[in-house]
């Protein structure tokens, strides 16, 4: 894994798409020589992918409502029918239908990342990728689509009001076996080096390399006939006046503090602005506690706050490069600009998290 000061990054916009009801946030977390690079990449482009993948679909729709459209002209339902499907089916038909484009766009969008990647002169990607947590609010629904170990966990209140944490995502490595199966399928091998047996990598079918810790990436184009494959597995999840929070955070900061520590954590900060900055900085204590020899690994968190309140987002990475220094902190904007500060504009149902992986 690459030792660059800056393999990881986060991203995160309010009005989403020119959507006023809409929030995206991402951490994006680099591996191998160019890892940094491949991170900046999908951290630039992919929000931009799904946006323009909503454009279309908006042109498609506007387009088969239009006067003249074979489906308006042959509509076989009766008046009475209309009107008793619209009044107690129409909101449930919009609801899914509107999931099931959020699910399809993000699926699309991290395949067509990929082919890109591939075919970028600038990024050599056959050894070097990058992990992806993403995550769409769009009113009560959060949509997350990830690859690799990043992950998602919720803040929330259980019956007793006593904050609890929710994972929302399940990390993407070998040692699931699904997934070990799939690589295996695909003759790549799976094990764990004899010095850190509890790690489970990739290894291509004749060589002792590259030893890939996950699963499913972007990028590390040598394993992507053996069994890696960047298809993100998809959570929906519904909101309640009872969830406060959402992270997304790099392998950094779940390596050393579990889900319930990490909100704690963020829901004892001083401030929502502070909240990122508290989180990473425990993780960093963290390391140096418990790996003292080690290098720390870079942290990236983004904390997304569920209330309407407007100052909601929070987000920081580390940029360290050795085992004692966790060099400096860099703030991003927490009123829910992109990087740069450039905003991307290409413009009662069960609450337990559902999970497809297509």
């Amino acid at each position: 894994m690459s030792n660059n000061s800056e393999k990881n990054f986060i991203f995160h916009v309010q009005n989403f798409g020119s959507r006023n009801d809409t929030v995206f946030c991402g951490v994006f977390d680099g591996h191998g020589p160019l890892g940094h690079m491949v991170a900046k990449r999908v951290r630039d482009v992919l929000p931009l992918k799904l946006t323009d993948d909503w454009k279309c679909g908006e042109s498609r729709e506007f387009s088969a409502s239009s006067p003249g459209n074979s489906a308006s002209e042959h509509s076989t339902a009766s008046p009475k029918e209309e009107i008793r499907d619209s009044t107690k089916f129409e909101e449930k038909d919009e609801h899914s239908q509107n999931l099931k484009m959020l699910k399809n766009s993000m699926l699309k969008a991290f395949t067509n990342m990929d082919k890109e990647l591939k075919q970028q002169p600038g990024i050599d990607c056959f050894s070097s990728g990058s992990t992806a947590v993403t995550l769409i609010k769009q009113g009560q629904e959060l949509v997350i689509g990830h690859v690799g170990d990043s992950r998602a966990v919720l803040g929330t209140r259980d019956k007793n009001n006593s904050l609890t944490a929710v994972q929302l995502t399940v990390d993407l490595k070998p040692n699931l076996p699904s997934e070990a199966e799939r690589i295996r399928q695909c003759s790549g091998r799976v094990f764990a080096l004899r010095t850190e047996p509890d790690v489970l990598r990739i290894w291509l079918p004749n060589d002792d390399s590259p030893g890939l810790a996950m699963s499913r990436a972007f990028g590390d184009f040598c394993l992507k006939d053996f069994g890696l494959i960047s298809v993100p597995e998809i959570s929906c999840w519904r909101v309640t006046d009872r969830d406060e929070f959402v992270i997304l955070a790099s392998d950094g900061v779940w390596d050393v503090l579990s889900n319930k520590e990490v909100v704690d954590i963020v829901a004892s900060a001083p401030a929502r602005s502070s909240a990122a900055s508290c989180l990473v900085q425990s993780a960093v204590k963290a390391w140096r506690l418990k790996y003292p020899t080690s290098r720390i690994d870079d942290c990236a968190a983004v904390c997304l706050f569920l209330d309407a309140e407007a100052s909601n987002i929070s987000s920081i990475r580390t940029r360290s490069s050795n085992a004692t220094n966790a060099g400096c902190y860099e703030q991003e904007s927490t009123g829910g600009e992109g990087p740069n500060g450039n905003r991307p504009d290409p413009s009662p149902a069960d609450n337990h998290p559902t999970t497809t992986s297509p």
